[in-house]
């Protein structure tokens, strides 16, 4: 039977047929959606199993491999999200069985994996991070996301909360730290880490920004690197993409403390949580799970 990998988040969903031959791994065409995070549970839900039918094409019965945000009762298929922005309308709901419903497919075909933790084991397993059994994964973007990988097992670090500066770690190391700072030091108007990329934004202003965000990441990474032992740091998310206009910083932060990592990018971009999903789905039915939860 055929794997669908579904990666959800917010205010989106993609979907992909996912197989998987060692190091390589062949994804079916992308079918993805915008999906408003407030509206009800039936219409999430209707959003969710449009893309995934479309993705399915003519299959009537397949494994499904969600990665999805937390908080989430992943083995029991719950959805626990109250105070995060976000499908608040799920709130307690059993996803597993409003997904199988919706689908008509049975319950015990679809699997959920925390999406940070499914980004890692895709990127460990066929993507940027296979030469390494320590790893740690940050995605950047509207949120934070982490993970990390300590002797082959990948478990959700949760960091978003952890304590940074003057709050906590998602405050200094996601978009919304963008749009602060341009409006607070510059009175600049910003939607988003993309308008900083326009011309019209001054090069001093563009260059002092990305310095201290990469140095926000640098003194982030550096406790847990020097507790973890860890041998990469994998970065996804949209800001990652713009890597080369932070990363210096970052390097040079670590260098001056003495550490010495590799830095890499994600190279499944968008597509590894939907691919780790999938494999950790595999992994658990061959009873060898690579995730912690």
């Amino acid at each position: 039977m055929d794997y669908i990998g579904v990666d959800i988040g917010g205010s989106h969903i993609s979907a992909a047929v996912v197989s998987r031959n060692g190091d390589h791994v062949k994804l079916g065409e992308i079918k993805e959606a915008g999906v408003d995070t407030y509206a009800t549970a039936d219409e999430i839900l209707s959003s969710w199993t449009e893309v995934i039918r479309s993705a399915a094409g003519e299959r009537k019965s397949y494994f499904l491999s969600v990665a999805m945000p937390g908080p989430f009762d992943y083995e029991n298929g719950i959805s626990l999200m109250e105070d995060q922005g976000k499908m608040k309308s799920l709130k307690g709901s059993s996803v597993r069985q409003l997904l199988a419903e919706s689908l008509h497919i049975s319950p015990e075909l679809i699997h959920f994996t925390n999406d940070a933790a499914a980004f890692l084991i895709g990127e460990s397993e066929v993507g940027a991070g296979r030469s390494y059994s320590n790893s740690l994964a940050l995605t950047l973007g509207t949120g934070l996301g982490s993970a990390i990988k300590v002797e082959e097992v990948v478990k959700d670090a949760k960091l978003w909360t952890a304590p940074f500066k003057e709050g906590v770690a998602e405050d200094y190391l996601g978009t919304r730290w963008f749009v602060n700072m341009a409006k607070s030091n510059y009175n600049l108007e910003i939607s988003g880490v993309k308008d900083l990329l326009s011309p019209e934004v001054e090069d001093s202003i563009r260059a002092t920004l990305f310095q201290e965000f990469g140095e926000n990441l640098g003194e982030f990474l550096f406790p847990y690197l020097i507790r973890l032992h860890s041998q990469a740091v994998i970065l996804g998310g949209k800001i990652s993409q713009i890597a080369s206009l932070y990363l210096p910083h970052t390097q040079a932060y670590l260098d001056r403390m003495g550490i010495e990592v590799q830095i890499i990018i994600s190279e499944l971009q968008e597509n590894a949580a939907l691919v780790g999903a999938m494999i950790q789905h595999q992994s658990k039915l061959s009873n060898s799970p690579l995730l912690t939860q």
